[in-house]
């Protein structure tokens, strides 16, 4: 199943979860939002574009997020995640 991770750089939070899911052998697409160009308020940047999908998808502007599946989990939920990936 496809896992893809909406991140910050800087954020720890994230951090954790890519280490968890480097250490449980998960692949997985990560797009670390800071680092895109633009302006996070003009959806016309790629830094744009990227806040509002994650606006959109998760309802807010937390991270990480998680898309597994049809699924969105907004910050590390470890347990959501195993289940869905049969880990």
């Amino acid at each position: 199943m496809d896992v893809k991770v909406y991140a910050l750089s800087t954020c720890p939070h994230c951090r954790a979860a890519r280490a968890w899911l480097d250490e449980e052998g998960v692949a997985y697409d990560v797009l670390e939002v800071d680092l895109l160009d633009g302006d996070t308020t003009d959806p016309s940047t790629p830094k744009g574009e990227a806040v509002a999908e994650v606006r959109r998808i998760s309802g807010g502007a937390s991270f990480p997020v998680f898309v597994i599946g049809d699924e969105v989990i907004v910050g590390l939920n470890k347990v959501r995640v195993k289940e869905l990936l049969g880990l």
